[in-house]
C-alpha cells in the first residue's frame, strides 16, 4: 500500500517548508524560458548557463538568505565566498540542474535545494516543474514524491543502470548476468532521484561531480534506502571549501557494494 504524507512533520518542518515554497516559484521562473531559446553563455568554454539559471539564482539567494540570515550559500551560479565557511548550516543549490536537458526542451532537470549541516544533508528538494514532479526528504522522516513515500526496489534482472557508457559496459561484463544501460538523463540530482523511486536501480558518477548537483538527492535517496557512495563506501561530504567529488556510484545492496570496486579506476592515485 501506498504510504502519503504532507511535508512539514519533525523538527526540520520549518526549513522543509521554506525549501519547498522556494522550489517552487523558482521552478515557475524557469518555466517562463523553457522551450523559449533563452539567452545562453558557456562558463570555462564547456559548460553552458542561461539566463532561466540567473534568475531562478537570484530568486532563491534573496529568498532563502532573506528567511535564514545565519545559513550559509553555496550555489553553482554564484561565485563562491570563504564566508560559508562561519555557518552551521548551508544552503547548497542548483537553481537548474540539467541546464543542456533544460535548454534541448526535454522535461528532465529539476531546482535541486538543500540544507546541510557537519558535511550531510538535512533537507533535499527537487522540483521537476517540466515533469510536474515534486522529489522531497529530512534526515529520519523518509522520502516522498508528491506526497507518495518513496522507497528503492529491488534490482531487476538484469539491473538497470545509468552513468557514463565506460563505467556501465566495463561493469557489466563483471556483473552475473550483465546489466541494461539506461538512457542518458542530463540532470544528476534527478537521476539519483529515480533511484530512489525505483525508476532506476543504480548509477555511476563520473569524477568532478559537485555539492550542488549531489546534496538534495543525496538524503531523498537515503531516506528511500539507498546511497551515494564513494570507491572506500564511504559518504559524500558536503560544504567544504572542495566542492568537486571523485568518481561515486548510487544505488542499495550488493549492486552497489560491487559497483564502488568499479570506481578504483576512475580515482586519482
Amino acid at each position: 500500500m501506498t504510504r502519503r504524507s504532507s511535508p512539514g512533520k519533525g523538527a526540520l518542518a520549518d526549513d522543509l517548508a521554506l525549501l519547498l515554497e522556494a522550489a517552487a516559484e523558482a521552478g515557475a521562473i524557469a518555466m517562463r524560458y523553457f522551450r523559449k531559446s533563452p539567452e545562453v553563455w558557456m562558463k570555462n568554454g564547456r559548460s553552458p548557463v542561461s539566463e532561466a539559471d540567473y534568475a531562478a539564482d537570484a530568486f532563491l539567494r534573496e529568498t532563502l538568505t532573506a528567511a535564514r540570515p545565519s545559513y550559509g550559500w553555496l550555489s553553482e551560479e554564484t561565485a563562491d565566498t570563504a564566508a560559508r565557511h562561519a555557518a552551521k548550516r548551508l544552503f547548497v543549490v542548483d537553481p537548474i540542474d540539467g541546464t543542456r536537458g533544460f535548454l534541448e526542451g526535454g522535461s528532465q532537470w529539476c531546482v535541486s535545494l538543500a540544507i546541510v549541516e557537519a558535511g550531510r544533508p538535512l533537507v533535499g528538494v527537487l522540483q521537476a516543474p517540466a515533469r510536474k514532479e515534486r522529489f522531497w526528504a529530512t534526515k529520519g522522516e523518509g522520502a516522498f514524491l508528491d506526497g507518495a513515500r518513496l522507497e528503492v526496489a529491488a534490482p531487476g534482472k538484469p539491473p538497470q543502470l545509468a552513468g557514463p557508457k565506460p563505467m556501465v559496459d566495463s561493469f557489466g561484463k563483471s556483473w552475473p548476468g550483465g546489466v541494461s544501460r539506461v538512457a542518458y538523463v542530463p540532470s544528476l540530482a534527478y537521476r539519483i532521484a529515480m533511484i530512489s523511486a525505483g525508476r532506476l536501480d543504480a548509477t555511476f558518477i563520473k569524477p568532478n561531480a559537485h555539492d550542488w548537483d549531489l546534496a538534495a538527492a543525496d538524503v531523498i535517496l537515503s531516506e528511500a534506502g539507498g546511497r551515494i557512495a564513494d570507491v572506500a563506501g564511504n559518504w559524500p561530504v558536503y560544504g567544504t571549501p572542495v566542492t568537486s567529488h571523485e568518481a561515486l556510484a548510487a544505488g542499495s545492496g550488493a549492486l552497489l557494494d560491487a559497483m564502488t570496486s568499479e570506481l578504483a579506476a576512475y580515482v586519482d592515485a
